[in-house]
C-alpha cells in the first residue's frame, strides 16, 4: 500500500527530488563533512592526548588498532548503507509502509550485529594483533584499547544506522549536532581519564565509548520524535522480510567490500609494523591527518548514494547522471586543494600528535608526500561506488573494488614490494594511488552500463 505523500521536507531536510541540484548537494554535504571530521576527532583526541601525556608507544598502540577494528566492524557498517538506500528509495517512491518497515528492521539489525562484533572482538583482540606482527612493546596496550572499543560497538552501530536513516530522509544536520555534543564529552573525558586517573590508552578508549553512547541515545530519541513515516516506535521493532532482504542485498556487498579493503590495509599495516615502532607512530599520525581529506571526500559518496537513491525511487533517472557529475567535480576540486593544504601544514600537524620524536614526524611526512596528491582519486572512486549503490546495484561495485583495490594492493605487496630495491615504506604507499585510479575508471564504466539499463527499461 502506498501513501499519497511520505512527508513534507522539514526545515532541516534537503529536497533531493527538486530545486537547484548543485545548491542542494552542497547544503546536504557540508553537515556530513563536519560530522565526519568530528568522528575523526574522536580518534584524533585519543592520539593527541596519549601522545602528549603517555609517549610515542601509546600513539603507536592506538594507531595500530585501526585497521583491525575496521576489518571486524566494516562488514556490519555496510548494512547501515543498505538501510539508508532502502529508506531513500522508499521515500522517493512515496511508499510510507516501506519506509516504516525499513526503519524498524534496521534497528534490530544493528543490535544483533553489535553483539556478534563484541564477542568476536573481545575474544580475539590479542590474536589479531599477533597476526599483524605487532611489536611486543605495544601489544598489551593495543589489546586493552581494542577490548574496550569492541565493548562499545553497539553504540557505534546504532548511531551509524540511525544517522543513515536521517540522511536518507534529507536530514544531515541532526547527526552533526549530536556528534558535536558527543565530541565535547569525548575530549573532556580523555583528559580526565588520562591525566587524573592515569588510565593511558584504556582511558581514551573508555572516553570514546561513553561519548558514542551519548550520540546513539540522541539519534534514537530524534527518530522517536519524528511525526512522519520515519518515526521510530520501539513496539514495532522486528525483522520485516522484504526490507531485510533489500538491506542485506545492498548492505552485505558494501560490508564485504569494506572488510576486504580492511584486509588489504591489515596486510599493509603488518608490512609497516616490520619497520619498527618509530615508523608506526609516524604512520598512525599521518593516517589520522589524511583522514580529514578522506571524510571530506567521502561525504560526497553519501550524498550521491542518497540523492540517487531517492531519484531512482521516483524514477527520475536523468537527474541521477547530473548528480554523479556534480559530485565527481566537487571531490576532484576539494581533493586537490585539501591535499596541498595538509601537505604543507604536515610537519606542524604531526608534531602535535608526536611531540617527542622528530624521526617519527619525518616518517609521517613520507606517508603524506606519497598519498596526499592522489587522494582526489579515492574520492572519485567512492562517489561512483555510492552512485551505483544508490541505483540499487551493490554486488558489481563490490567485485570491482575487491579486484581493483584489494587485488592490486595485495599483489603489489607480494611482488613489487618483495624486490629488495623497492622494499620501502614509500613503495607500500604508492599502491594506494594506483589502486584508486584503476578502480574508479572501471566503476565509471559500470555506472554508464547500469544507467543505460535503467533508462532503457523506463522507455520500454
Amino acid at each position: 500500500m502506498q501513501s499519497a505523500i511520505v512527508s513534507k521536507p522539514h526545515k532541516r531536510e534537503i529536497d533531493m527530488l527538486g530545486g537547484s541540484l548543485f545548491k542542494n548537494i552542497i547544503k546536504y554535504t557540508i553537515p556530513i563533512i563536519l560530522t565526519g571530521i568530528l568522528q575523526l576527532l574522536f580518534n584524533a583526541a585519543d592520539l593527541v592526548v596519549v601522545g602528549q601525556f603517555c609517549g610515542k608507544n601509546s600513539v603507536a598502540a592506538v594507531g595500530n588498532t585501526g585497521s583491525i577494528t575496521a576489518l571486524v566492524v566494516n562488514l556490519f557498517i555496510g548494512l547501515s548503507v543498505g538501510s539508508g538506500v532502502t529508506v531513500a528509495q522508499a521515500i522517493g517512491a512515496d511508499d510510507k509502509d516501506a519506509v516504516h518497515q525499513a526503519i524498524h528492521t534496521a534497528i534490530p539489525t544493528a543490535v544483533v550485529s553489535s553483539i556478534f562484533i563484541t564477542v568476536i572482538g573481545i575474544t580475539f583482540s590479542e590474536t589479531f594483533l599477533k597476526l599483524m606482527n605487532t611489536p611486543q612493546t605495544i601489544i598489551e596496550l593495543s589489546a586493552v584499547y581494542m577490548r574496550i572499543y569492541f565493548a562499545g560497538t553497539i553504540f557505534m552501530l546504532l548511531y551509524n544506522f540511525c544517522a543513515s536513516i536521517l540522511r536518507a530522509a534529507g536530514d544531515t544536520k541532526s547527526p552533526l549536532i549530536f556528534l558535536i555534543i558527543a565530541g565535547v564529552i569525548n575530549v573532556i573525558l580523555n583528559v580526565i581519564f588520562v591525566t587524573v586517573f592515569d588510565m593511558n590508552v584504556a582511558g581514551v578508549a573508555l572516553a570514546t565509548t561513553i561519548s558514542q553512547g551519548v550520540s546513539a541515545v540522541l539519534v534514537l530519541f530524534k527518530l522517536m520524535r519524528r511525526r512522519d513515516a520515519c518515526r521510530l516506535d520501539f513496539s514495532k521493532l522486528r525483522f520485516y522480510k522484504q526490507p531485510l532482504i533489500k538491506i542485506l542485498k545492498i548492505g552485505l556487498p558494501a560490508g564485504i567490500q569494506s572488510s576486504m579493503f580492511s584486509i588489504s590495509n591489515v596486510i599493509i599495516q603488518s608490512s609497516i609494523n616490520s619497520f619498527g615502532d618509530v615508523l608506526m607512530s609516524g604512520n598512525a599520525a599521518a593516517n589520522n591527518i589524511e583522514g580529514f581529506i578522506f571524510v571530506t571526500l567521502n561525504a560526497f559518496h553519501q550524498t550521491a548514494l542518497n540523492f540517487i537513491g531517492q531519484n531512482v525511487g521516483a524514477k527520475q533517472y536523468k537527474r541521477t547522471k547530473r548528480i554523479l557529475v556534480l559530485c565527481l567535480a566537487s571531490v576532484f576540486a576539494i581533493g586537490i586543494l585539501g591535499a596541498a593544504i595538509l601537505y604543507f601544514a604536515g610537519p606542524k600537524l604531526l608534531s602535535i600528535y608526536i611531540p617527542d620524536s622528530a624521526e617519527a614526524v619525518a616518517w609521517g611526512m613520507v606517508r603524506l608526500s606519497c598519498l596526499c596528491l592522489p587522494y582526489c582519486l579515492c574520492g572519485m572512486m567512492d562517489v561512483t561506488t555510492g552512485a551505483l549503490r544508490g541505483m540499487g546495484t551493490s554486488t558489481v561495485p563490490m567485485l570491482i573494488s575487491i579486484l581493483g583495490v584489494c587485488g592490486i594492493r595485495i599483489g603489489w605487496i607480494y611482488t613489487v614490494f618483495q624486490i629488495p630495491a623497492y622494499h620501502t615504506p614509500q613503495c607500500l604507499y604508492y599502491s594506494y594511488g594506483i589502486s584508486w585510479a584503476v578502480t574508479f575508471l572501471v566503476e565509471l564504466l559500470a555506472f554508464y552500463i547500469v544507467y543505460k539499463r535503467h533508462t532503457n527499461d523506463k522507455e520500454t
